[in-house]
């Protein structure tokens, strides 16, 4: 097959070459076709390998239908461009400048052609770079990202744009403007074979095409229709389901329960070998696993899992939306914005809220710009919380100014910096609550650290496996402690990771779910059911507080269902593909009580 092409390519080209050139001499016409089938394919070859870095070329593995096809067109393409400057040379072809007029409608048309050359590029090429350099979005989260603040994002992201979308837009837009543009006739001899009217037509038509391929790959890949959906439509479930702290009794133990809450950075049960519900042969997480011995946590089946990732929970602010207030995070309705104007769900309880009325002293700990995404709005609103992130570290003198790796700086000086400030905390004479969240896992391929081990072929599972290392230690550390026996510590994956690469050859049917595990939680005289339980990561907000030896009227809070309790949890009672529909339409409840920037919460 692979000869058999090559041969074909050759064969094509050298009677193309006859019929241009009309070379009369038989012997002369075999010796062109065996420099064509040799040239061509050489040449192409060539290109292919080493300009535009397609390995294996030449194995015979690769010569299946659509390769063939692919090469095929590739050789023909480079042997026509061939045939062309070899006309040019031999003075067959001459190119002179067309002089006759552009009506208006012409003018019109191309003015359009370029105009949709703009937009359709820009919609392709943009949309396969957010997904290829962000993961498959969901359309709440791909809105969020426009109506929130944008500072503080990892640092190669704006790099990675202009270099890649960016300056491909660029450039297919100055080719075909520069196509579209110029005017000139092409002479065979001295017969007129085509002008730039062709090629103008085939300009506009194409605009056209790419205009509307732009335009679906779009809707289609971003899921446009469910961002509308959204919009316009209305549904009273989270009006129907929400139970709020204003309503609910919350009865606190006589000696309150400090909390060390950790958000893990895409930590996901997938990194577990496969006897443990993982996908991996070889577990990347052995230490983090053997401190499920030491704690409870929930599963969707019989071997270690977690709660389904539902609507408005797949990235990092809203799963801390979903897990400290039980709710989705939805995207803003009616001009509102989350965190650019201050306010971040200013009626929505969270936890914040609920342990500041109780007297906790609170801190959330990022290595990031905790402006990035409105958090610092979001941990201002949901009080009273002291903001250690990327800026504070080094107001305080921890980082040097001009100091910044990956997101801010990285998570070994995040636990250090963890370690000095619960120590301040607990030596406060307070019940405390110390919220964080890592980030060296977070996509693509992690931040691999000086001291990172390297025991696997991919950098992301290394970079796992060094931090959960980090996680274990950290743990142990706070066990280690004299406060350790108030102290409830939640480990909790904040999403699916959006790492393409790592997981593209993983068999679809395999269900990922985030890790999660509550140590020292005041659980022992339940009879708790852990495994088999159909549950969504805003569960975890009453669960936690359960957790703490708070006692909860009715055992729900937000949208969720204490998972130590014997209630259902609402995927249980609906199933999720309900409360996935729900959720994913408009609420104006959820408009008006929790975003709107005229409510408080007042609790």
């Amino acid at each position: 097959m692979r000869f058999l092409t090559f041969l074909i390519v050759g064969l094509v080209i050298s009677g193309l070459d006859i019929l241009m050139f009309k070379e009369k001499s038989v012997k002369k016409n075999i010796v062109n076709s065996i420099s064509y089938i040799v040239g061509i394919n050489t040449l192409s070859l060539f290109t292919m390998r080493y300009i535009l870095g397609k390995q294996y070329v030449l194995s015979l593995a690769n010569y299946q239908n659509s390769f063939v096809f692919k090469y095929a067109m590739f050789a023909l393409v480079l042997g026509g461009m061939i045939l062309f400057i070899k006309g040019l040379i031999l003075n067959k072809i001459t190119i002179t400048k067309n002089e006759e007029k552009m009506t208006l409608l012409a003018k019109i048309f191309t003015g359009l052609s370029i105009l949709f050359v703009l937009i359709g590029g820009f919609l392709w090429i943009g949309t396969v770079w957010f997904i290829d350099f962000f993961g498959k979005l969901t359309p709440e989260q791909f809105l969020f990202n426009f109506n929130s603040p944008v500072t503080g994002t990892a640092s190669n992201v704006t790099d990675t744009a202009i270099n890649g979308p960016v300056l491909l837009l660029v450039s297919l837009l100055v080719c075909f403007v520069f196509l579209i543009l110029t005017r000139f006739k092409l002479t065979w001899g001295n017969k007129k074979s085509i002008s730039d009217k062709y090629v103008k037509i085939v300009g506009w038509t194409a605009s056209v095409a790419l205009l509307v391929f732009g335009i679906s790959y779009s809707v289609r890949e971003l899921q446009l229709v469910a961002v509308y959906h959204a919009y316009f439509d209305d549904s009273t479930y989270i009006k129907d389901n929400y139970h709020s702290p204003k309503d609910t009794k919350l009865t606190f133990p006589t000696k309150k329960k400090n909390l060390v809450h950790i958000y893990l950075e895409s930590y996901e049960n997938t990194y577990f070998d496969k006897n443990s519900g993982g996908y991996m042969e070889k577990n990347l997480m052995p230490a983090y696993e053997k401190l499920y011995d030491e704690g409870v946590s929930f599963s969707e089946s019989d071997k270690k899992g977690g709660p389904y990732q539902t609507y408005g929970s797949s990235w990092s602010v809203a799963s801390m939306v979903n897990m400290s207030m039980g709710l989705p995070l939805k995207i803003p309705m009616g001009g509102n914005s989350y965190g650019k104007s201050g306010y971040f769900l200013p009626g929505a309880i969270g936890i914040g809220d609920v342990l500041n009325k109780e007297g906790y002293n609170q801190t959330i700990m990022f290595g990031a710009d905790a402006d990035f995404g409105g958090l610092t709005s979001f941990f201002n609103n949901h009080k009273d919380f002291t903001i250690y992130d990327w800026k504070y570290a080094k107001e305080k003198g921890k980082i040097p100014n001009d100091y910044k790796v990956w997101w801010g700086y990285e998570d070994k000086k995040l636990y250090e910096y963890a370690q000095e400030e619960i120590t301040r905390l607990a030596n406060e004479g307070k019940p405390f609550n110390f919220t964080m969240e890592n980030a060296d896992t977070h996509f693509p391929n992690g931040y691999i650290e000086k001291d990172t081990p390297r025991p696997f072929d991919q950098q992301y599972a290394n970079v796992i496996f060094h931090s959960q290392q980090q996680v274990v230690d950290f743990v142990k550390w706070i066990q280690e402690q004299p406060y350790y026996e108030d102290t409830v510590i939640v480990l909790t994956g904040d999403h699916l990771s959006m790492d393409k690469k790592f997981f593209k050859d993983f068999d679809p049917n395999y269900h990922r779910t985030t890790t999660n595990l509550i140590i020292n939680g005041d659980f022992e005289n339940k009879d708790i059911k852990t495994n088999n339980r159909q549950f969504a990561p805003f569960d975890m907000y009453p669960t936690i507080l359960s957790g703490m030896g708070v006692d909860i009227e009715g055992n729900k809070l937000g949208l969720g269902t204490d998972l130590s309790s014997k209630e259902k949890t609402l995927i249980e009672r609906d199933s999720l593909e309900k409360v996935n529909e729900e959720l994913s339409k408009n609420s104006k409840f959820y408009n008006n009580e929790f975003v709107s920037e005229k409510k408080n919460s007042n609790y």
